[in-house]
């Protein structure tokens, strides 16, 4: 069983690093859960772009359903689950937007395809049919032919920074470890849970 560090942060890098090597596809996905101002819950897969001692970030179109909700209810929850090494890790905290600077450069990193998308794309809104979609692609990328791509003002990225960090391995007969992190000011009380 993989020992956990006094600090949340070291430990997410090592299990990170290991899910890297062991799991087959994105061992950056994460479920995030969201819930509208009414308290209606949502949850989707997304990826870990960022991470560092002040949040998780990823980014989306800021006209999805999951922004939308975001500016409603400013908290959300994370889950990493990685199979192949049989733990999870939950994360529960507040959400803002990254800076413009970040976004930037992380947009400029994408591929040429993933950024004219980010145009195409009216993300969570009705469509028609599939060619609509494909029209729109190609109607930016007449628009923007070459590799200068601006970022679309109605894309970013969200931090989520955490307040609590559950880290969970899987143990025989079920007996799981469960681990927690909870901040308390600039410091994190560390915890048990029975599985």
């Amino acid at each position: 069983m993989k020992q956990v560090k006094n600090d949340p942060f070291v430990t997410f890098g090592d299990w990170l690093t290991e899910a890297e090597s062991s799991e087959p596809n994105d061992p950056n996905a994460m479920i995030l859960a969201t819930a509208s101002a009414e308290g209606k819950p949502a949850a989707r897969t997304v990826l870990l772009k960022a991470w560092d001692d002040k949040g998780f970030v990823f980014y989306t179109n800021l006209e999805s359903r999951k922004s939308q909700e975001l500016r409603q209810n400013p908290h959300a929850a994370l889950l990493f689950y990685w199979k192949t090494l049989h733990r999870q890790v939950r994360i529960e905290g507040t959400i803002s937007l990254v800076s413009d600077a970040q976004a930037d450069e992380y947009y400029a990193s994408r591929p040429r395809g993933s950024r004219i998308g980010a145009w195409a794309s009216a993300q969570s809104k009705p469509l028609p049919d599939r060619e609509t979609f494909e029209a729109k692609f190609e109607e930016f990328e007449a628009k923007f032919p070459g590799d200068t791509i601006p970022r679309p003002p109605f894309w970013s990225g969200w931090r989520v920074t955490p307040d609590y960090l559950e880290f969970w391995q899987d143990v025989k007969y079920r007996l799981h470890e469960r681990t927690t992190y909870t901040r308390d000011g600039n410091e994190w009380i560390t915890g048990k849970l029975y599985p």
